[in-house]
């Protein structure tokens, strides 16, 4: 046990214009050099070309596509010993 309190779980922010936490955690993946406004532009844009292309909503777009990518089965690692 340690003698430090116990660090407390973080929670993701939604992001301004959609209110989402995907599209944050997205923005988060693609930070470039740590500018998160830049970021912030090739979402928009992006969810902007989506919108227009397909005429739905740019979210369930992008929930699609993170469930498609996404794998079905945890795999976990294993430690094969030879002989």
């Amino acid at each position: 046990m340690s003698r430090r309190g116990t660090a407390e779980e973080k929670t993701a922010k939604s992001d301004p214009i959609y209110r989402n936490r995907l599209v944050n955690m997205l923005v988060n993946r693609i930070l470039k050099h740590g500018k998160k406004s830049l970021a912030y532009q090739i979402i928009y844009r992006a969810m902007k070309k989506i919108q227009q292309k397909t005429k739905t909503n740019p979210l369930s777009v992008l929930r699609q596509a993170i469930r498609g990518v996404t794998p079905d089965i945890a795999v976990k690692a294993r430690l094969v010993l030879f002989h």
